[in-house]
């Protein structure tokens, strides 16, 4: 059987473009809505760009050629310029009257409806008549679940999507589909909320030496470099996620020392502790707080602190109060 190849108006091609720049929706999805390929819309747009109002010569007539044969002369004949061969482009767009009208509906703020009818080739007498028509059952019905759905949505705080909610209407008696669950959550914008990504940065060694909390929660200063506090957190940067650990002085709120690194290691701490010795050269005596994580626990960290005469102090187990000033900071 020779293979038919298709051509569309110049009206179908604009609107295509228009509807895939301005819908908000992805190409792939405009392309499925209206029954063509995404390439054809990107190859529609490239022309557009390139040539304007002068893009795509030649077209206006839609064509069923077989490769390798004649045209049809009975469907030439019977075609006026610049209009399409309807049975074979009733397809390409909805595949009954009433999907052409729904999207209508939905894109009415967007876009003419007469502009619309003319392009999905439907009548705008039909549209208006269909507007009028009482709900069908199906409609009634999708209203009413769709209640149901938003119901257990919220009462679940937002985290659960369609299998969930599914289950959650199955267990009160009320049956559907999954799909037209997921379906009608999609129509009303629901969508279960992504956990935050969180990472650990606190891991406590039980066999390390651990200071007194020595700061007491008085996170003022009377002068500068006399009180730090540090603490380690993550970031998100163009490499991926990344360690980054900061020294406060509390005087003045300024960070005096940080480093950066792939990994939280001993390493990471400690090599901000230097930057921030070189930069302020603190006088011996200085309180230094921070965490009970296994890093502030380090033999090589702790050596650091005792080398320069600076008084430990640590957070107590799971109390992030002790250690608020730094805490605001990572936030």
């Amino acid at each position: 059987m020779a293979k038919v190849q298709k051509t569309y108006t110049i009206e179908f091609k604009r609107e295509a473009v228009r509807l895939a720049q301005t819908s908000g929706k992805p190409i792939a999805q405009v392309a499925r809505e209206l029954g063509i390929s995404d390439a054809s819309i990107h190859q529609w747009r490239k022309e557009l760009a390139e040539h304007g109002p002068e893009a795509f010569p030649g077209s206006g007539h839609q064509t069923a050629k077989a490769r390798g044969s004649a045209p049809s002369q009975t469907r030439a004949g019977n075609r006026q310029a610049g209009a399409r061969y309807l049975k074979k482009s009733a397809g390409h767009l909805f595949a009954q009257p009433a999907m052409s009208y729904q999207f209508i509906a939905e894109h009415r703020h967007e876009y003419a409806i007469t502009t619309m009818c003319r392009v999905l080739e439907v009548s705008v007498s039909g549209y208006y008549a269909w507007c009028k028509r009482p709900p069908s059952e199906h409609s009634r019905e999708d209203a009413h679940l769709a209640e149901h759905v938003k119901t257990a949505f919220q009462a679940n705080r937002g985290v659960y999507g369609s299998p969930r909610v599914h289950a959650e209407l199955q267990a009160q008696g009320i049956n559907c589909a999954r799909k037209r669950v997921a379906r009608l959550m999609r129509e009303q914008g629901l969508a279960a909320r992504q956990p935050r990504h969180r990472t650990i940065t606190t891991h406590s060694d039980p066999s390390a030496q651990v200071a007194p909390n020595l700061l007491q929660r008085d996170f003022h200063a009377d002068e500068p470099d006399t009180k730090w506090v540090a603490d380690t957190t993550y970031i998100w940067t163009a490499e991926g996620w990344l360690y980054l650990a900061v020294v406060l002085d509390l005087f003045s709120r300024m960070v005096v020392g940080w480093s950066m690194a792939a990994m939280q290691d001993a390493n990471l701490v400690v090599r901000a502790r230097p930057l921030a010795i070189t930069r302020r050269r603190p006088q011996a005596g200085l309180l230094h707080h921070s965490d009970r994580g296994s890093t502030s626990t380090s033999q090589s960290y702790q050596a650091l602190l005792e080398q320069e005469g600076m008084l430990v102090s640590m957070s107590r187990t799971a109390d992030c109060y002790d250690n608020a000033a730094m805490e605001s900071v990572r936030r």
